[in-house]
């Protein structure tokens, strides 16, 4: 009997670990599936010119601004989730559907997906390493051709992931701590300015920027996994059940970060969105200057 229901078990972790998709994959992957009706690529590039310039086949292109909406106090924050879903059913993308998602510029808008399908809790959602920048270097096939996706009714089913924090919240970690802010904007963003009074970081958040996450010189492609764990580990990040908090300045170059930590394996990772647009317009949330934490 026991060891019936242990082999049913493992049957079903199995089959499960099949199911999931991995939040990162090559151009040969990719390649080898063009065509594939299950998978549906997501073109986020820089802009739509670039999209009709040239963009992988069977490409889909959503903006980034398809994503956020920006309120009357300047504040950039997600779209509602009725809107996301309407966006997923036009792109042709059900919840069976594999999103495979890519842009030009280091994973800066295909990060937001990402959390978003992750935040919905869509089942498989993969972004191609380097996008549009690794696949031309390897001289993969581009073309012009603009598909017309098959309109889909998104249907989102049980939760998803607990990948977003709220503006409260991030003032009640400063205060009590259980987690790790993460401060992914420039030097000079986190450190601040002098002349601008609301102007620094978070108490408490150490310094990883985003763009360190990228191996520009190579296409485009994440940095390998030793080289981001041990800068993390650098910060004192070590396991991956730590709680994290990525913030910038609107929550954009904190997607990617998301994107990044999650495909290293960490498991307690979310997105302050209104970030320091948000923060900075209240007069109640502490900053502190300089390149201490």
């Amino acid at each position: 009997m026991l060891r019936r229901l242990f082999l049913t078990l493992a049957a079903l972790v199995l089959a499960g670990a099949a199911r999931a998709a991995p939040p990162l994959v090559d151009g040969a992957w990719l390649q080898a599936r063009l065509g594939d009706p299950d998978v549906v690529i997501v073109d986020m590039s820089g802009d739509e010119t670039q999209y009709r310039r040239f963009h992988i086949p069977g490409a889909v292109h959503l903006p980034f601004g398809a994503l956020v909406q920006r309120g009357r106090d300047g504040v950039v924050l997600r779209v509602p989730d009725a809107r996301i879903f309407a966006l997923l059913g036009q792109l042709g993308i059900r919840r069976e559907s594999h999103v495979v998602v890519y842009d030009d510029i280091g994973a800066l808008n295909a990060g937001r997906l990402f959390w978003e399908l992750e935040r919905i809790g869509h089942p498989k959602v993969s972004v191609l390493d380097g996008g549009l920048v690794r696949w031309i270097l390897d001289g993969r096939p581009v073309t012009q051709e603009v598909p017309a996706p098959r309109p889909a009714v998104y249907r989102a089913e049980g939760g998803g992931r607990d990948n977003e924090i709220a503006h409260e919240a991030v003032r009640r970690l400063v205060d009590e701590g259980g987690a790790v802010l993460l401060d992914v904007r420039s030097e000079a963003e986190y450190v601040g300015d002098p002349r601008q009074p609301r102007s620094g970081h978070i108490p408490g958040a150490r310094f990883w920027p985003w763009d360190t996450t990228v191996r520009w010189d190579a296409g485009f492609v994440l940095e390998d996994p030793a080289t981001l764990e041990a800068s993390l580990a650098a910060l004192g990040i070590r396991d991956k059940d730590t709680p994290i908090v990525t913030y910038c300045r609107s929550g954009h170059r904190a997607s990617q970060a998301y994107f990044v930590l999650r495909r290293l394996g960490f498991t307690r990772v979310r997105l302050y969105d209104g970030s320091m647009l948000q923060w900075s317009r209240d007069p109640q949330a502490p900053l502190k200057r300089g390149r201490a934490p």
